[in-house]
């Protein structure tokens, strides 16, 4: 280390900040939220529980805004998180997080439409059969719960979401590593 200290203050007359310094090997250190793992590079866990708390947080049922609002705001967030970090090679966690970022919107819905009557309704509305949208309107289940059973899954899918502005985590990433097969979204 002192060294290589030395080189950088003699010779390229830089400032080394020995508390943010090291030297070590490569898939130890990690540099504006990325690292480097078996020559691949990946944003590091910090970074990506970050990602991870900033969404649950976008997607809080407690927040009190309007669903275009909120989608708008977290189309906004994976839209810029996806540009900066969308270089790492990592794709292993992507699709996970893809599904579960759809659940806790699924709950807002769900928290949003509050009776049992407008349950049951926007379901049906949605191509959900009655008796099942019965069944899980008046379920005394929690938000949480009711957006992972099979009839919200089933009204609120994945099309009908990006219709109401949903962005998929999935896509802009395939867009970022092979943009000849990436879909074209405006």
């Amino acid at each position: 280390m002192e060294s290589i200290k030395r080189f950088l203050t003699s010779r390229l007359k830089l400032i080394v900040n020995e508390k943010k310094s090291r030297v070590d090997r490569v898939e130890r250190c990690s540099f504006l939220g990325f690292t480097f793992i078996k020559k691949k590079i990946r944003w590091t866990e910090k970074s990506f529980a970050e990602f991870k708390h900033t969404l649950k947080r976008l997607t809080g049922r407690s927040w009190s805004v309007s669903m275009e609002y909120r989608m708008q705001k977290i189309a906004e967030y994976v839209r810029g998180w996806m540009a900066y970090y969308g270089i790492s090679e990592y794709y292993e966690p992507i699709p996970k997080l893809d599904q579960w970022l759809r659940r806790p919107v699924r709950m807002c819905y769900w928290k949003r439409w509050r009776k049992t009557r407008t349950k049951v309704k926007n379901l049906t509305q949605l191509g959900c059969p009655l008796d099942m949208a019965i069944a899980v309107g008046m379920s005394r289940k929690g938000p949480w719960d009711l957006s992972r059973t099979y009839a919200t899954q089933l009204a609120l899918n994945d099309k009908w979401l990006e219709e109401q502005g949903l962005i998929s985590i999935k896509q802009l990433w395939v867009g970022i590593h092979y943009p000849a097969t990436a879909k074209v979204t405006s």
